[in-house]
């Protein structure tokens, strides 16, 4: 089985590449896995509940690492990738080719989301989110409530802001300081429930790396009286 990629339009805007810098793009698949992601992405998905026919949709899915273990783990789920990092995309073809999955990748931005409303069961999005600035997060969780179906349900995974229990080293070295420090657990939900989720909470927490890096995981859903 094949990846399928498609460019829905070419991005015009600047945009922070998958790995934070082009030239890392090769090391980063490796050093994620090596932080300990893959148990955190798990989890995550753990939190989705997935069942079979859900069609879900990963925003900046950068080198297509969940939408790889999603189709691993739940095989009868339709899943979509979208990133605007037209090297990263090209990753995760490879990536979902290798493991014979079938995926849909598309390349866009996460607050101009091409996608119809009520699109989709399930979003997710695994350290993306701090690489948004302020008004692209509003954009971002404004049109991923947009594109979820009533009873659907958002699901993020990100480095804890400053507010953490951990300071988080590393991730301060692999992520610019000025884009962490807004990435505080208060603000995230002020911007869900200023988005119109419903009950957006925090699920969990943990670290990578022997405690080194600290992660957060969130979870919002779409009300079914809207």
């Amino acid at each position: 089985m094949a990846a399928r990629i498609e460019t829905m339009r070419e991005p015009r805007r600047s945009y922070i590449p998958a790995a934070g810098h082009d030239w890392f793009l090769p090391l980063y698949d490796p050093l994620v896995k090596l932080l300990g992601a893959e148990p955190a992405r798990k989890k995550l998905l753990d939190e989705a509940t997935l069942r079979p026919g859900h069609r879900v949709l990963d925003i900046g899915c950068g080198a297509g690492s969940l939408v790889t273990l999603i189709k691993r783990l739940y095989p009868d789920v339709d899943v979509v990738g979208l990133d605007p990092d037209p090297k990263a995309l090209t990753r995760a073809r490879r990536k979902a080719e290798r493991a014979s999955v079938s995926a849909q990748f598309d390349q866009g931005f996460s607050d101009e989301l091409p996608y119809p409303e009520a699109s989709f069961d399930r979003v997710f999005s695994s350290f993306m989110f701090h690489h948004l600035e302020p008004d692209e997060k509003e954009k971002t969780l404004r049109d991923v409530r947009r594109v979820l179906k009533p009873a659907g349900s958002f699901h993020m995974l990100d480095f804890g802001g400053p507010d953490s229990a951990r300071g988080g080293f590393l991730a301060h070295l692999l992520h610019s300081s000025r884009r962490l420090k807004d990435n505080t657990e208060s603000q995230t939900l002020t911007l869900m429930r200023g988005a119109g989720f419903a009950d957006p909470r925090k699920v969990g927490h943990g670290s990578m790396l022997l405690g080194s890096i600290s992660i957060t995981f969130y979870q919002a859903s779409v009300r079914t009286s809207q």
